[in-house]
């Protein structure tokens, strides 16, 4: 189903959801799916069709759970999740999260086993930055307003022309840019098992692809309504 945000089931309006749409390809799905260890997150399962479970075996890794919220605490040991199958971005996508960080220079996912690829919040000391990278090359979006540490959603999208931009609370924040290549991904708030933790919370991330720019737009626009909404 591609649409307005909205389905129609015998004859009554249906909130939108990812998984309405054949192009869904992982989603970590706010306040499901999720394994506690006590009151850590042991495994947030994607809700997906394709098995990207995240999953954190060292007790001292797992991020904290309460009310739907990841917490991501890096004072004394590194937090994240990972799956073990590599998720490859080779195309057109687009990328939402829901996040509220604590502090900068933290990535949000990102690889473990191919070397910096990610998408990174900047250190915010000299200007607003989101980083994202990939086997490509590095492109950088400063902010036109606001800060990278406000509790907002974000959007990156690619289209069948390799031109990224980066949405936050619904709008672009810095013209788009080209980068091409593959996106590797296969860990949830680190990079390179300790580099960049991140810190803060998280309610969910969701990932599309497809091949068709139209209906990528309409991803976009109904994914930024639901993460409007957690």
């Amino acid at each position: 189903m591609l649409g307005l945000g909205v389905s129609i089931a015998r004859g009554q309006y249906t909130e939108w959801l990812p998984s309405d749409e054949t192009k869904l390809f992982a989603w970590w799905r706010f306040n499901t799916g999720i394994t506690l260890n006590g009151s850590n997150v042991s495994d947030w399962a994607d809700s997906s069709s394709n098995s990207h479970d995240m999953r954190q075996a060292d007790t001292g890794e797992q991020p904290a759970f309460s009310a739907g919220v990841l917490t991501f605490d890096p004072s004394s040991d590194t937090q994240n999740l990972y799956t073990s199958t590599n998720i490859e971005l080779d195309g057109a996508f687009v990328i939402g999260f829901k996040i509220n960080p604590s502090a900068d220079n933290v990535v949000i996912i990102a690889s473990n086993t191919v070397n910096n690829e990610m998408i990174k919040l900047l250190d915010n000391t000299s200007s607003e930055k989101i980083r994202v990278r990939n086997d490509s090359g590095v492109i950088d979006f400063t902010l036109s307003s606001g800060t990278i540490l406000d509790d907002a959603y974000w959007v990156i999208s690619r289209d069948t022309s390799d031109n990224v931009t980066v949405y936050k609370d619904g709008s672009s924040v810095a013209a788009a840019q080209s980068l091409g290549g593959t996106f590797d991904i296969d860990a949830i708030g680190v990079r390179n098992e300790d580099t960049n933790a991140y810190n803060g919370t998280m309610k969910e991330v969701v990932i599309f692809k497809d091949t068709d720019d139209e209906r990528l737009e309409a991803l976009r626009l109904n994914l930024q309504t639901r993460l409007s909404e957690l």
